[in-house]
């Protein structure tokens, strides 16, 4: 009888997830089905009980899960490193974004800009609030709808620029990635996965989760913009 694994993950990781789902599914006698939201969304319907088998989310998201009793302790796997890169429209200039002075300089000079409401979109207003620029720049802030990557604004003009996980830009057309932040302002988020309190299957989801952690699927992780843990 095939095993039917149902999931919720962030959007970050819906590329690679897919991947890696469709792989897991050759090998072994089972049915992954992922329904990606944004990050708050997915832990808020974890938290409330819906019924999943499995939760991807950034690692810390994943721990108050688990302390909260959502998510089985000692389940979570740690499987990839994620930087936040910086993009512009399709045409438009090149912004330098050589190094952390470089980098505030293009943030002051956008008209414009915008970046992810997870884990990465926290950092970066820390770093906006560090460099105290925070409130110069408010109102040029664009917050993307719920699921709506900040890059597909980039691409509709609606954005000069934006900040975001290199795996959710480089899939989009329409816009020019400048590059990964510079490494001393680099804001790297770890996602991981987890068995669900809800879950009926844990050994199951235990099994995918191994697979998904597995050196074999190292390239997948490089090949959707992020690196294995």
């Amino acid at each position: 009888m095939t095993t039917e694994i149902l999931g919720i993950s962030s959007m970050a990781t819906r590329l690679l997830l897919a991947e890696l789902a469709g792989a897991y599914e050759r090998v072994v006698d089972a049915r992954v089905r992922i329904e990606s939201v944004g990050g708050v969304d997915a832990a808020k319907r974890v938290a409330a009980g819906e019924a999943f088998d499995v939760v991807f989310l950034a690692s810390d998201a994943i721990d108050k899960l688990v302390a909260a009793g959502h998510a089985l302790a000692g389940s979570r796997v740690d499987l990839v490193h994620s930087g936040v890169a910086v993009a512009v429209r399709d045409g438009a200039a090149a912004v330098n974004i050589a190094d952390e002075a470089a980098v505030r300089a293009a943030v002051l000079a956008a008209k414009s800009l915008s970046y992810s409401t997870g884990p990465s979109g926290v950092a970066l207003a820390k770093l906006f609030e560090r460099w105290g620029i925070a409130q110069e720049i408010q109102s040029r802030i664009v917050t993307p709808p719920p699921g709506i990557p900040v890059g597909s604004l980039v691409a509709k003009g609606e954005v000069e620029l934006g900040f975001q996980q290199l795996s959710e830009l480089i899939h989009v057309q329409g816009i020019r990635i400048l590059g990964p932040l510079p490494a001393e302002i680099q804001i790297t988020t770890t996602f991981s996965g987890a068995v669900c309190a809800t879950s009926r299957q844990p050994e199951a989801v235990r099994a995918l989760l191994r697979y998904m952690a597995a050196p074999e699927a190292a390239e997948a992780k490089r090949r959707q913009g992020m690196n294995p843990v």
